[in-house]
C-alpha cells in the first residue's frame, strides 16, 4: 500500500455533480413536464452548522436551573433542503414575495406538499452521501 497523499489533495479529488430532481408534478414547464429542482452536496463542517443551529436549550421540567438540548428536525430538514437546493432559487426575493415568505427554508416549506417534501428530502440527502433505509436494510442482511 502506497502511503503517497496526492489522492487526498484537493485538485484530485472528485466533485460531486449536482442532481436533478422532479420534486413536484405541480411546476410544469413550457412543454408541460415537471420542471426539475437542482441539488448540490454539501461538506460535511456545513451540515454540522446547520444542525447545531437547530439544536436549542429548554429548561427540565421540576428542575431549577437545568437545560436539555432538543432537536428541531424540521428546522433542519427545511434548512438542509434550502441551503442545498440550486434551483430554483430559493433566495429569490421575487419568488419569496410571491409565496409570502422571508426565508429561503419558509419558501421550500410553502412550496412543496409533505409528501413532496419527504420525498425531496430523502433525494437532498442522497445527494449528500446518505443511504436509504431500504439501502441500510440491504447492506445489514448481507
Amino acid at each position: 500500500m502506497s502511503k503517497n497523499l496526492s489522492a487526498f489533495m484537493r485538485s484530485n479529488v472528485e466533485l460531486v455533480p449536482n442532481a436533478k430532481f422532479a420534486a413536484s408534478p405541480r411546476f410544469k414547464g413550457e412543454d408541460g413536464k415537471p420542471v426539475e429542482w437542482e441539488i448540490c452536496c454539501i461538506s460535511a463542517d456545513e451540515y454540522a452548522r446547520i444542525r447545531s443551529g437547530c439544536l436549542r436549550q429548554v429548561p427540565v421540567p421540576g428542575k431549577k436551573n437545568r437545560f436539555t438540548q432538543e432537536f428541531d428536525s424540521r428546522a433542519f430538514q427545511t434548512r438542509v433542503a434550502a441551503r442545498c437546493t440550486v434551483f430554483p432559487d430559493l433566495n429569490s426575493a421575487e419568488l419569496q414575495d410571491d409565496w409570502g415568505v422571508a426565508k429561503p427554508e419558509d419558501l421550500v416549506g410553502a412550496m412543496l406538499i409533505g409528501g413532496e417534501f419527504e420525498d425531496y428530502i430523502a433525494e437532498v440527502l442522497r445527494v449528500n452521501g446518505f443511504k436509504s433505509e431500504s439501502e441500510l436494510v440491504d447492506e445489514a442482511k448481507n
